[in-house]
């Protein structure tokens, strides 16, 4: 048992020695998720609504950057994990609780209620699985908002903590 102590002490020893880095990768990962939910909103949810879509994304260039974004969201939601643990392992609160349980419950919509439903559901290209199931996908991925705020606010309040100089040289000692 003291092998896994000593393992996880230096996990999160490493992990805060390079918190600024750590909160901003994970920032950055996070807040392109934004471009998926704008894709679900004016390529998904407008036709469902009744409106024309605002734009289609079915091949091409914009095609294969909504994939990528879709890719970028596993590590998105491990990183981010990790910044309310982090919090969570400090001082146990509410609002770090918060939002680990709606940045993970992207899991659910990842693995079960996936994109490809949720467009067949809502553009009528049919599926066995009842219709309010992809709202409730829709309603998970926007739950992604405020964990993408918070996230952002603590990368920022991070750097002007130690100043971008200090967080360069907490990098530098590491390599």
């Amino acid at each position: 048992m003291d092998a896994l102590q000593r393992i996880y002490n230096s996990f999160w020893q490493w992990y805060e020695r390079h918190y600024t880095l750590n909160v901003t990768i994970a920032a950055i990962l996070f807040t392109i998720q934004i471009i998926h939910l704008i894709w679900l909103y004016g390529d998904v949810i407008m036709v469902r609504l009744g409106y024309d879509a605002l734009f289609h994304v079915h091949e091409g260039f914009w095609h294969y950057v909504i994939i990528f974004v879709d890719y970028t969201e596993i590590p998105a939601i491990l990183s981010t994990s990790l910044i309310f643990i982090n919090g969570l392992r400090e001082k146990f609160n509410g609002r770090d609780l918060l939002y680990l349980v709606l940045i993970n419950s992207q899991w659910l919509h990842l693995f079960w209620i996936t994109d490809e439903f949720v467009v067949q559901e809502l553009t009528g290209a049919g599926t066995t699985l009842p219709t309010w199931l992809a709202w409730f996908a829709i309603l998970i991925d926007y739950a992604e908002l405020p964990v993408i705020y918070a996230t952002i606010k603590e990368a920022i309040s991070s750097y002007r903590e130690k100043g971008i100089k200090g967080s360069l040289e907490v990098i530098r000692e590491s390599n």
